[in-house]
């Protein structure tokens, strides 16, 4: 999948504003049982908030990117603080219609 054009970040930014994180990513940083949470929520929904903690041995940024890396086709949204929004379009049942 391409990368996410401007205009798409935006309007995924908007749609994750009002979101909560559904996980926290802690002392362990990112495991492989974070990464199969995070690929079991993409099947229930296409954007999603995570969170790292003080105690995440890695950044948010790097957190996020190695989530990207990891699962296929999730992008990192964005990054605010310790928030990492992430959106991976879903195969059969698409919810999301991203602008052009």
């Amino acid at each position: 999948m391409a990368e996410l054009r401007p205009k798409q970040r935006a309007f995924l930014k908007s749609l994750a504003h009002p979101l909560k994180p559904i996980l926290q990513i802690g002392k362990d940083g990112v495991t492989h049982a974070v990464l199969q949470t995070i690929a079991d929520a993409f099947h229930a929904r296409e954007l999603l908030k995570v969170k790292a903690l003080e105690s995440c041995p890695d950044s948010a940024k790097q957190v996020g990117t190695t989530i990207a890396e990891q699962l296929p086709d999730v992008h990192v949204v964005q990054v605010i603080g310790r928030t990492i929004v992430l959106y991976r379009r879903h195969l059969e049942k698409p919810e999301l219609q991203l602008p052009a």
